[in-house]
């Protein structure tokens, strides 16, 4: 026990084993949806879902495993569910109908180059640059953008149905459509009363009405070993995306995974009282290594960005403060490998709603964009606005950082912009005389 003590630096951090131990697993209970969630939306495009549970477990493993031994912070890091839904709508349709080996080849090849940026303090130097307004835009467009996918419905039968490229509202009459808002209704409903398990409590309460209307059934055997992951070790196709024709879509992936990790590790870290004056985290760098590395790892077992997650938020408030946090999160998840027949017995149904609440949750950023200055709001509206309604995250990504200099410059602010600005500016037009329309 001194030893554990001495290592995750109790003393210091004014905390206790048992405290710890209290935080990870609220972290676990909070974020346990994932492992039901990601699965289900890998399986649209061909993957096993019950390989790719064991897929998500394993990088959630890792990465908390990462988190904790060598930054010692409470951040459970795990595969981001944005990206899942990013991947398996807009990546993979871009090398064709379930060509998953081929998008993983590119989430690889984007790896690396995260890593490679991390090491070299690029990564740092770029967050701690990029104007606050653009951060928020891509934080509240992902929140459109996942509760679109959830509102549309992952089999066709969402509260929102698309005929012939227009939207119109879906049959309400629908079994599985009335199960969808009443899904969303309780998450709702659990969220505003503070419940800490809302999103895994919420999923239980829906797989329960799912079984009493005959959308789901029970499997024989609610316990199993863990299947192999041989159907998508090392199958990452990285030789289909080495030319220029898959530029873009690298550039799509690494700018997601940049935003993404970057906006939630802040977030997180926020809400922590670990951010300075200047709003940084001191020692970011060995938190971003961590999720780098998991991700790098993640990619050859066909598992998406890996990143921090805003559920970390329930383990800190229960007081978790050092990395003992997440390496209890990371345990607990690891026992999920034996109760793969449990969790393919949840409907997606319930991913819609989950999809839908998430995206609800990310939008409460907005209120940070200054909407008092037209150079900070216009760059923030307009990448929102592109994210929401293309369903592009690249294009909307690419915009952003074009149109944030060009309206600076335009109303002699020129002296607000710094050269890694600029940088994006510059990779963001490459993007677009490249992008394959």
């Amino acid at each position: 026990m001194n030893k554990i003590a001495k290592f995750f630096r109790f003393r210091e951090l004014n905390t206790d084993f048992k405290t710890e131990i209290i935080a990870g697993v609220t972290t676990f209970a909070t974020l346990a949806y994932i492992m039901i969630v990601i699965p289900q939306i890998l399986s649209t495009v061909g993957i096993p879902a019950d390989v790719a549970l064991v897929s998500t477990v394993c990088m959630t493993f890792i990465g908390c495993m990462l988190m904790g031994f060598v930054a010692n912070r409470p951040f459970a890091v795990a595969p981001l569910l944005a990206e899942n839904v990013f991947l398996v709508y807009t990546i993979v349709p871009m090398f064709g109908e379930n060509q998953w080996q081929a998008a993983f080849g590119a989430v690889f090849v984007s790896a690396v180059i995260l890593f490679l940026l991390t090491i070299f303090n690029v990564r740092i130097w770029l967050v701690n640059s990029i104007p606050s307004c653009i951060k928020y835009a891509f934080t509240a467009g992902l929140g459109f953008y996942l509760a679109g996918i959830g509102l549309k419905g992952i089999n066709g039968l969402g509260i929102i149905k698309v005929t012939n490229d227009s939207l119109s509202i879906g049959n309400f009459t629908d079994i599985h459509t009335l199960l969808t808002i009443t899904g969303v209704v309780i998450l709702l409903i659990l969220s505003a009363r503070g419940v800490k398990i809302s999103m895994l409590a919420g999923i239980v309460i829906i797989t329960l009405l799912a079984l009493a209307f005959g959308i789901t059934t029970v499997p024989e055997n609610i316990m199993s070993f863990p299947p192999s992951l041989s159907p998508v070790f090392l199958k990452a196709d990285v030789t289909s995306v080495l030319n220029i024709k898959a530029i873009p879509v690298i550039f799509i992936i690494l700018v997601l995974m940049f935003v993404d990790t970057m906006g939630t590790l802040i977030g997180v870290s926020s809400k922590s009282g670990l951010l300075n004056k200047k709003g940084n985290l001191p020692g970011i760098k060995r938190p971003m290594l961590c999720d780098s590395a998991s991700t790098l790892i993640g990619s050859s077992i066909c598992a998406i960005t890996s990143g921090v997650y805003l559920e970390s938020t329930s383990g800190i408030v229960a007081g978790g403060k050092s990395g003992l946090t997440v390496v209890v999160t990371g345990i607990l998840f690891l026992s999920g490998l034996f109760f793969a027949p449990l969790f393919q017995m949840i409907p997606l149904e319930a991913c819609h709603a989950v999809l839908i609440m998430i995206g609800i949750m990310m939008l409460s950023v907005i209120k940070f964009i200054n909407f008092d200055d037209m150079t900070e709001s216009i760059p923030a509206v307009i990448t929102i606005f592109l994210m929401a309604f293309s369903l592009n995250i690249g294009v909307a990504v690419a915009s952003g950082f074009i149109l944030y200099p060009v309206l600076k410059i335009c109303t002699g602010k020129k002296h607000e912009l710094n050269i890694p600005v600029w940088i994006l500016f510059v990779a963001s037009c490459i993007f677009f005389a490249l992008y394959k329309y």
